[in-house]
């Protein structure tokens, strides 16, 4: 079993892939915050916005969570484009509809994008070459 303490296992694909890191703050409501969970668990995240994630060329998206404080980890191959892929999300059937439900749980506004919502994150260290 993937734990924190274990470690979580990397997917591998048949092509070279870059990686996306970005960040969220959850409301700081435990009740909205387990909520937020479940609604992101397996069979309860809504299939088209699933769909259309992998429409867009998304290889591989995790969210982790402490506190209050989201990571997102998301995997594509290096020619994705991430602002026409996310204009793209943004009209797939329900992904509004999703964003707005989100908004209820995160520090957002009702009406924001995903695009809007997560906050790129720099990378400042790497041990690899």
């Amino acid at each position: 079993m993937e734990t924190p303490s274990t470690g979580y296992k990397v997917q591998k694909y048949g092509c070279e892939v870059k990686r996306y890191c970005q960040t969220l703050e959850l409301k700081d409501n435990p009740e909205l915050i387990a909520e937020y969970r479940r609604r992101h668990s397996e069979g309860e995240a809504w299939k088209e916005v699933l769909d259309g994630i992998r429409e867009v060329g998304i290889l591989e998206m995790e969210i982790y969570l402490v506190g209050t404080r989201l990571f997102m980890i998301v995997e594509t191959p290096v020619d994705f484009d991430w602002d026409t892929a996310m204009a793209r999300l943004a009209t797939l059937p329900r992904q509004q509809e999703w964003e707005d439900y989100m908004s209820i749980f995160q520090e957002a506004e009702k009406g924001a994008s995903s695009n809007d919502k997560w906050k790129a994150m720099e990378r400042i260290f790497h041990l690899y070459k």
